[in-house]
């Protein structure tokens, strides 16, 4: 089974997102664990990352994929990494250049701005769509 990790300021806290995530997760749930950790602070967000063996930024600077392009990244790294991987989503200013250049990577989700809880939804709905490419089902068109 694999496991993503996605590390993040703030808290879902509207009763839609919880929704939509949930239902992600649960269409994930007989492949892929999602560990979600929020934190209040950028501090605290940026202390946890730098104990990471590997992590993947989430940032406007980094590469573009489409979608399968991701899903071919995404499985290069999950099997790279031992099957998981751990996503960071920056803080309403953006990453700081020191914790981008200790990253293994960077991912542009997107190019326009978006709140920290769009971007955990669109980011999940993209890690269900790859999984769905690799699968070659019909989801993804």
């Amino acid at each position: 089974m694999y496991t993503i990790s996605i590390f993040s300021v703030g808290k879902n806290k509207e009763p839609w997102l919880l929704d939509a995530l949930s239902v992600y997760e649960t269409r994930l749930r007989p492949a892929l664990k999602i560990e979600w950790n929020l934190f209040k602070t950028e501090e605290k967000l940026y202390s946890s990352i730098e104990k990471l063996p590997n992590f993947i930024c989430l940032d406007v600077s980094g590469n573009e994929f489409t979608s399968e392009g991701f899903a071919n990244i995404l499985f290069e790294k999950l099997e790279h990494y031992g099957c998981h991987l751990n996503f960071l989503i920056g803080a309403s200013e953006g990453i700081p250049n020191s914790i981008k250049k200790a990253s293994t990577d960077r991912i542009c989700l997107s190019k326009l701005t978006l709140t920290h809880q769009m971007v955990r939804l669109l980011f999940l709905e993209q890690i269900y769509r790859s999984f769905e490419i690799q699968k070659g089902s019909k989801y993804h068109k």
